[in-house]
């Protein structure tokens, strides 16, 4: 069973300050752990080889500074960013393929090697399809109990933006050309502007695809699912498309980061933003009470800049992105190390696993709890969207003015401000809900 991931990107002509804005949830299993962890720009051996989870590819001259957000024991991201503004989510698919025999690319692992590999939205893209077409992703046994599965992405810079859907060694691409959010269902389907070489003969071959239509339909050649309107992701990204064409002009980072916080069902796709916990399916999901199934585990509001008017600025949050916060990041200076600390299993030095543990202790007090902690967040995501755009500005001009060491320090420094209070805050958020909930419990 796939779990739910969302991503949805706003073009310049969408948004209110005409810069493009990323975002994405990445859910998966409640308790699997997913710091955020830093790469620095390296040169490679004309011979080295990537040792990606299960195969090894040839490694390019130069890998670029990104930063992703990484599932515990995994090589590749759920999203991420790269020093060229070149920003990457996926959403998990199911293909009419059968498992494969063989080890492939983990879809994950594509976005880590476009990162890695790409100064443009469009070079991604290149990057990632050549991949696919040599080396596959998709749905193959494993030994490691990897679950693994084909992957739809949204590929973006300050420019453009590109969806990418794939089936096995297959994919189709298509440029953003308004607001546009994806899910776990295909989406892609006479609207592609690219193919790969063998998309359509290979269906035909597995009798997929009659031909009959003028127009090649990837979706209805490749997808599982024979009806797309259907489900918990034909009904997020209908949520997540409605949503942005409702705001459409007016988009901006804050709208952005209540879609990703939204617990619409997406039955009433136009409807005002929900805050309540569902208990069902949407956009922002929850774990079930006992901790079973999927569940928010890291998001990312990327706001980019074009015009060269200040850096970018990537808005990360962990965990539950309704019961926590959005920091600014700046790939400019060095992310504070202790939001890579994670592992398999329950860390009091992980924030990670402290927004765990506090989506645990709010939810178990009920609807109060979770007021409270929302309410107590509330000032400090207000300073931060006060403080960070004036430090985009001020390392922007350091930048420029060639005194690029002396702006990494001030970001670094600003970042590293930012993370100890928001680990003094959740730290003592938890703890007053664990009195609460003795206190209750008495």
């Amino acid at each position: 069973m796939l779990k739910s991931c969302d991503t949805m990107v706003a073009i310049p002509g969408t948004t209110t300050d005409h810069q493009m804005i990323f975002a994405k949830n990445s859910d998966r299993p409640a308790i699997e752990c997913q710091p955020l962890v830093q790469h620095e720009r390296k040169s490679h051996l004309a011979k080295a080889m990537a040792k990606c989870q299960f195969v090894q590819i040839p490694q390019t001259p130069t890998t670029y500074r990104h930063v992703g957000s990484r599932p515990y024991w995994c090589w590749g991201y759920e999203h991420g960013f790269n020093e060229h503004q070149v920003v990457i989510g996926n959403e998990g698919l199911q293909s009419k393929n059968e498992e494969f025999d063989s080890p492939k690319l983990i879809g994950m692992e594509l976005i880590r090697l476009g990162l890695e590999r790409a100064k443009t939205a469009a070079e991604a893209v290149e990057v990632m399809t050549g991949l696919i077409t040599k080396y596959g992703q998709g749905k193959f046994r494993n030994d490691q109990g990897v679950r693994t599965y084909d992957n739809g992405y949204i590929i973006a810079d300050p420019n453009e933006a590109y969806v990418l859907e794939t089936a096995g060694h297959e994919w189709a691409v298509k440029r953003a050309q308004s607001a546009i959010g994806i899910s776990n269902v295909y989406s892609l389907e006479k609207d592609w502007d690219t193919l790969s070489p063998t998309a359509v003969d290979g269906s035909k071959a597995h009798g997929w695809w009659s031909g009959e239509s003028n127009r090649f339909n990837f979706a209805e050649a490749y997808s599982r699912e024979a009806d797309r309107s259907v489900g918990s992701g034909a009904m997020r990204r209908l949520r997540s498309c409605a949503v942005l064409n409702q705001y459409s002009g007016d988009i901006n980072v804050q709208t952005m980061m209540a879609l990703l916080s939204d617990h619409s069902d997406g039955k009433t796709p136009n409807e005002p933003f929900q805050t309540n916990l569902p208990h069902g399916s949407s956009i922002c999901i929850h774990h079930n009470d006992d901790g079973g199934g999927g569940n928010t585990a890291a998001s990312i509001v990327a706001h980019l800049c074009a015009d060269g008017s200040q850096l970018p600025v990537y808005w990360c949050s962990l965990y539950s992105p309704c019961l926590g916060v959005f920091l600014p990041m700046f790939i400019e200076g060095d992310l504070p190390s202790v939001l890579a600390i994670g592992g398999e299993y329950l860390s009091d030095d992980s924030p990670w696993w402290l927004f765990r543990q506090l989506s645990l202790a709010v939810r178990a007090n009920g609807a109060d709890s979770i007021a409270s902690v929302r309410a107590g967040w509330q000032d400090f995501q207000d300073s931060l969207f006060a403080s960070a755009y004036e430090m985009a500005k001020e390392g922007k001009t350091l930048i420029d003015q060639g005194r690029g060491a002396e702006a990494k320090k001030h970001l670094t420094r600003y970042m590293d401000e930012n993370v100890a209070v928001m680990l003094g805050m959740v730290r003592q958020m938890l703890s007053d809900a664990r009195t609460a909930t003795e206190i209750a419990a008495d």
